[in-house]
Order: structure tokens, then C-alpha cells, then sequence
């Protein structure tokens, strides 16, 4: 929602749609009975009125659970449109726990509940919508110098696969993948006890970073050979915005192999700052 627009006006245009479509509000019901063996028994909880008014709030003003509570237990006109009126307002909890009970059919009713309101009170026009999405936890691997290599030499391969999708291309004539022999020789270097690391660690290193710069100097004259593909030559426009974005990450990942392989204190051909990268404890003369 835009900046500034008063909050008085919208709420009492959701109140009246919330007033006109019941329906949703039996919707919102049957979400928070869903899995309740005995429904009409236990400890009175947040009514569908409630709960939809609530969370129509918290979108609309993007307060998370603690001050949408406090909100609504300060202010008057929030507890007339979220119908608590003088009732107390539970715990944050509450809040999360029935909101996560709503289906996705409910959430998206409530959504395109919103932005008609917005749209017939002119606040917004409706072709655009922005909203917050749930953070989701996901494992990534320590950013060891081994495995940033082998990142490099997987995705600059990926990328130029995509790149030769992209041109209707099986492949790129003198363009080697090399991911098996990489990931081979970072799993090597992974698995090498502390006694192994002191004579093997080295070699293994050279090998591994002689693949990645083997697979850069490759994508390079990849790059340097479609760089005279104009428009005519694609076959449709999808093609195009999908060389351009190719050639980008390429690009990109070919600097960064750049730095990463001169992290490694080898002697290479493009001698860059090894703070570029998290600091290795491999010296390498």
C-alpha cells in the first residue's frame, strides 16, 4: 500500500465489503474448525470475524505479530474494526497460531478482498502487488576455497549449457565439461586426513584450480564467439532475453573464479587481493 494514504477510509471500505461478502467470513470458519475433533468444547478462542479483520490489518500496515497485538489493545478505532471492542486482546500466539490455520484459497479470497477495496477507493489501480513471503531456512555449505572452486566450474558450466539451449546449440564447439573431474578432485581434498593435507593437499589444488581456469579461459571464448549473435540471428524473443541474462551470469562467474583461484596463493595468470575471499589457512609457494 502507498505511503501516506490515511488508514481510516480503507478500513471502513474492507469493513463494508466484509459486511457484503459473508461468505468469506464462513470461509475463515471452516479453516479454524479444519482438524477439531470437538469444536463446540475447550477454551473460547478468536472469532472468524476476528481472525480475518486481524489479519486484513496486518497486511495492509506489514506489522508483524507483537505490535499488530499492541495496536489493537491501544487503539480504539483498531479494536471497533477488528470487533474486540472491550474484550481483552489475546497474546501474540493467537494471532500466529490462527493464522496459520487458513488455507490458501482463504488467503488469496482475503488478498483480492483487500486490493478491491484499495481499487475502489482509488488508492491503487490493481495491476500491481506487493507483498512480504516467508523466510525459509536452507543449509548452505562452509565457503571453503576447495568448494568455491568447484561452484565455480559448476555454474559457469550450467550457465553456458543454458546459453547454448538458448541458441539451439548441443553444445559449444572446444567448451569441455569438466564438473566430474572437479568434483572429484574437491571431494579429494575434503576427505584427506590432516597427515594426507601436509604431501597431497598441494597437487590436488594445482589440479583443481588448472580445471577451473581451463573452464574460465573455455567460457571466455564462448562468450567472445556469440558476442557478434545479434536479434536477427535468435530465433524468438524469449531466446534473446535468455543469451543476454546467460552471458551476464558467465561473465560474472568468471571474475569471481578469477579471484577465488588467486585466493589459493598459486601462481596464476590474473594475480588478484586474496581478501577478495574468505582467508584460507593453505599456504601454497
Amino acid at each position: 500500500m502507498r505511503q501516506g494514504v490515511r488508514l481510516e477510509p480503507l478500513l471502513q471500505a474492507i469493513s463494508d465489503f466484509i459486511d457484503e461478502h459473508r461468505e468469506i467470513v464462513e470461509q475463515v470458519r471452516r479453516d479454524l474448525l479444519r482438524g477439531l475433533r470437538r469444536p463446540k468444547t475447550g477454551r473460547r478462542g478468536l472469532t472468524p470475524q476476528q481472525v480475518l479483520r486481524s489479519l486484513v490489518l496486518k497486511r495492509v500496515k506489514n506489522w508483524d505479530y507483537r505490535e499488530l497485538r499492541e495496536r489493537i489493545a491501544d487503539g480504539m478505532t483498531l479494536r471497533q474494526f477488528t470487533d474486540f471492542h472491550c474484550q481483552p486482546v489475546p497474546k501474540h500466539q493467537a494471532f500466529h497460531r490462527d493464522f496459520n490455520r487458513l488455507t490458501p484459497d482463504t488467503l488469496r479470497a482475503i488478498n483480492d478482498l483487500v486490493v478491491q477495496a484499495a481499487v475502489d477507493l482509488g488508492l491503487e489501480d490493481g495491476s500491481k502487488l506487493r507483498v512480504d513471503t516467508t523466510v525459509v531456512e536452507t543449509d548452505i555449505h562452509h565457503p571453503t576455497d576447495n568448494t568455491l572452486l568447484w561452484d565455480v566450474v559448476r555454474v559457469i558450466t550450467r550457465s553456458v549449457c543454458y546459453l547454448a539451449a538458448a541458441l539451439n546449440l548441443r553444445r559449444f564447439k572446444g567448451f569441455c565439461d569438466r564438473r566430474r573431474a572437479a568434483r572429484r578432485r574437491m571431494q579429494e581434498i575434503q576427505r584427506m586426513t590432516t597427515r594426507q593435507r601436509q604431501g597431497q593437499q598441494r597437487e590436488a589444488y594445482r589440479s583443481l584450480i588448472g580445471i577451473a581456469e581451463e573452464v574460465v579461459e573455455s567460457a571466455q571464448v564462448v562468450l567472445q564467439n556469440t558476442s557478434t549473435a545479434n536479434g536477427k540471428d535468435l530465433p524468438i524473443w524469449p531466446s534473446r532475453a535468455s543469451v543476454t541474462r546467460s552471458r551476464t551470469i558467465v561473465t560474472w562467474e568468471a571474475a569471481s573464479s578469477i579471484r577465488r583461484a588467486a585466493a589459493c596463493s598459486m601462481a596464476s595468470k590474473w594475480p588478484t587481493p586474496r581478501r577478495s575471499i574468505p582467508s584460507s589457512n593453505l599456504i601454497l609457494t
